[in-house]
């Protein structure tokens, strides 16, 4: 069993996951939201943080100030197509986001949301899991290792793939309380 490998696959789920979660509005202004906001730039289809500078300037504003004044246009579309529910306003070619209150619908919805990408991002650790451990039965087949050896490396992957369900659970109840407490 390579451990490492095991390691970085459950980790880049865990990042995944958390970078999935940066987006999600809870009705605080977050950079972070406009992340999956892309700008059509320059004949291709850019990040928007490529073409602007992204800030937060108190908690209900979100502040896009392009490289290029001329994109400003571009960069309102791009933010109204990406359906994020924000109505940008071009102030003198920075553009102005104020967040809104979430209504209670929309927040129990952002939930569940939040619920089913953890569980996609369990099913990802399981899957993980799922090779390693057929990798085991496989050496066990070809007689490289013992039986007791793979038991004892079967139990370690799964007190792995415990503790990453674990974390995962944990991002989850944070990121509920978050969708709750404002």
């Amino acid at each position: 069993m390579s451990k490492e490998s095991l390691k970085e696959r459950m980790d880049k789920a865990i990042n995944s996951l958390q970078h999935d979660l940066a987006g999600i509005r809870t009705g605080r202004a977050n950079a972070s939201i406009l992340d999956s906001v892309k700008v059509d730039a320059y004949g291709s289809h850019m990040p928007l943080k490529q073409v602007a500078n992204v800030s937060t300037p108190d908690s209900k504003t979100i502040m896009v100030q392009p490289f290029d004044k001329a994109l400003s246009a571009d960069i309102e579309k791009a933010i109204l197509k990406a359906d994020l529910g924000f109505n940008p306003y071009n102030d003198a070619g920075n553009i102005r986001i104020t967040v809104p209150e979430l209504t209670k619908e929309r927040r129990e919805e952002l939930k569940k949301g939040v619920k089913h990408r953890g569980e996609e991002a369990k099913v990802a650790i399981r899957n993980i899991r799922r090779d390693e451990n057929d990798k085991i039965k496989k050496e066990l087949k070809e007689k490289l290792i013992t039986e007791d050896e793979a038991k004892g490396q079967e139990k370690k992957i799964q007190n792995e793939t415990d503790s990453y369900i674990k974390k995962v659970d944990d991002m989850i109840s944070h990121k509920e309380k978050e969708l709750d407490t404002i």
